[in-house]
């Protein structure tokens, strides 16, 4: 890789810091993270940025724009196991094997933080903070990978599509857009080699809900109309409030 396709870059400055970094670090903090992460020049759509059984060495933070995860079987068969949007870290399924499980490509113009990972891993050690904001994105990874297999496993296709927007929502929501109109950035073959339906399929359900007034959907341009609805829909339980103490 050659100096030109990197960039320093601030991370005080950026509007997603919050999202790759804890609140709590310090300014000295900050400045010694801002040291070992480099933008990349941004990816066309289509570009990948690394390729299936390449060795992991980076962990990228995205900074706009979007992209797929792709694994390609034995058999030739793709499957899309993840999308990842603004403030998301991508590559930590990466650690343990220490190969890159699938092709990663943009789906849009995209720009991305390199992070290596050995230089984050080590001055992680000396800031706490920052060991746990690695954890948690570890953790939402696992709980990422266990929704897609629920969803595969044993929901309906209204289901699947149901849980699918509404993970967008809190995703687009978390990063700074709304949580109830907001563009998709794949496409509906995308969406179904992801959820395991057919075109088809995806077409009749997003039809239904918009006739049932969950969805309104034009083109790539969603708006939740019903999130209520929508949840319901797509089998999730509100959590039960504890009760408050009684004085």
């Amino acid at each position: 890789m050659t100096s030109s396709h990197l960039h320093p870059t601030r991370c005080q400055t950026c509007s997603l810091s919050s999202l790759c970094l804890p609140l709590s670090l310090s300014l000295d903090d900050v400045e010694q993270f801002d040291t070992i992460v480099r933008r990349r020049a941004p990816l066309t759509r289509g570009e990948t940025l690394y390729m299936q059984g390449e060795a992991f060495e980076n962990v990228y933070a995205v900074r706009s724009g979007s992209l797929k995860q792709t694994i390609i079987d034995t058999d030739g068969e793709e499957q899309i196991t993840s999308f990842y949007l603004p403030g998301e870290l991508v590559g930590l399924d990466s650690i343990d094997s220490a190969v890159h499980p699938g092709f990663l490509t943009a789906l849009e113009r995209t720009t991305v933080c390199e992070i290596p990972f050995k230089r984050l891993e080590s001055l992680s050690e000396h800031l706490p903070e920052l060991r746990h904001q690695l954890y948690r994105c570890m953790s939402r990874e696992i709980v990422d990978d266990r929704r897609l297999m629920r969803l595969l496993s044993s929901k309906t296709a209204d289901e699947r599509l149901a849980s699918f927007f509404h993970n967008l929502s809190i995703r687009f929501d978390r990063c700074g857009h709304s949580a109830e109109r907001f563009r998709l950035p794949m496409s509906r073959s995308d969406i179904g080699t992801y959820l395991g339906l057919a075109i088809e399929t995806i077409s009749r359900v997003l039809g239904r809900f918009q006739q049932q007034e969950l969805l309104n959907i034009q083109g790539r341009h969603v708006e939740i109309l019903d999130m209520a609805a929508l949840e319901k829909r797509a089998g999730i339980i509100a959590p039960c409030c504890n009760e408050r103490r009684r004085a």
